[in-house]
């Protein structure tokens, strides 16, 4: 169990979703199980733009910020200029790539690390946030628009079957596609991967920007399961993306990902925030509860690392 991650989070994920069961009825309610759904769907992106990141070894401090922004320019666009959402998403969207691509630009001019370059980016972002938005929301948004997060095909969320499809690419692009490959290998290995001919500046940089497609994403998403655009969305996506990228898999040296793992995952910190609310315990010790949850995932990814690398030491002392 402990060589692949995806299935102790996995076998982990069910037996929170039995004991939440058996403790209370109203967790089975299909309006419950339906949030849940949506919730974890949302989480996948968020987690997305992180992982994608951690996989080519570095890391996106800035995530919510660009989540945020997203939001902002897609209800100005929406709500103030009453432009339609087929002109305002695609605003939106392109605002969430720039700014990955200003990270990752930034980062391989620079060669600065990864974690200095979007700390600062994550106070220009949020300046933007609250400058244009002046700390209102945008309560104006079109209904169609809203439909996607909030209707289902046959009982199953648009927002997870849209999350299963991405997931399914990404896992597809990882283990067939070449430029896959060569993100992964950046993160096992960057000298390595640059004296094998990888273009690693490159790949970097496709990282970072995919990092902001993500986070663009997941705002936009969110702004139509909500149906408003609020300037405070993202500020607790940071813990969300290390969270669920984490305990899904993605290891923090970079070089593997999974995206069994990641949606398993992000199923179970779904549960766990619902159960919490659903067993009454104090929601303001939620953020305690979360941190724990990172620091035992990155303690038990250790102990995995550990005893698969002592495995293979022992066969290929054997052999």
């Amino acid at each position: 169990m402990f060589r692949r991650s995806d299935t102790s989070i996995v076998i982990a994920t069910v037996i929170l979703f039995v004991i939440f069961s058996l403790s209370n009825p109203s967790f089975l309610t299909p309006f419950n199980l339906f949030n849940v759904s949506r919730t974890a769907a949302l989480y996948v992106f968020i987690a997305l733009g992180q992982a994608i990141v951690i996989v080519v070894g570095g890391m996106n401090l800035s995530l919510g910020a660009i989540g945020g922004l997203t939001v902002v320019i897609a209800g100005w666009c929406m709500d103030t200029m009453g432009w339609t959402p087929w002109i305002g998403v695609p605003l939106a969207m392109l605002t969430g790539t720039l700014c990955g691509m200003f990270n990752g630009f930034i980062i391989i001019k620079s060669k600065l690390n990864s974690f200095i370059v979007t700390l600062a980016s994550l106070f220009i972002f949020t300046g933007l946030v609250q400058g244009i938005s002046q700390g209102f929301p945008y309560s104006n948004i079109p209904k169609d628009f809203t439909m996607i997060g909030r209707n289902d095909l046959f009982g199953i969320p648009y927002l997870l079957l849209f999350a299963i499809g991405v997931l399914l690419v990404m896992s597809y692009v990882f283990k067939f596609r070449v430029v896959g490959r060569h993100i992964l290998a950046t993160g096992g290995n960057l000298e390595a991967a640059r004296l094998s001919g990888i273009r690693t500046d490159h790949i970097v940089f496709l990282a970072h920007t995919l990092s902001g497609v993500f986070a663009a994403t997941a705002g936009l998403l969110w702004v139509s399961r909500m149906g408003a655009a609020q300037p405070s969305t993202g500020t607790d996506w940071l813990i969300i993306s290390f969270a669920v990228a984490i305990i899904g898999g993605t290891a923090l040296n970079g070089g593997e990902f999974s995206a069994l793992g990641i949606l398993a995952s992000a199923f179970m910190l779904t549960l766990i925030r619902n159960g919490l609310i659903m067993l009454n315990v104090n929601v303001y010790f939620e953020q305690t509860f979360l941190g724990i949850i990172v620091l035992l995932a990155v303690s038990v990814e250790s102990i995995r690392i550990a005893i698969s690398n002592r495995t293979k030491h022992t066969q290929s002392d054997t052999t």
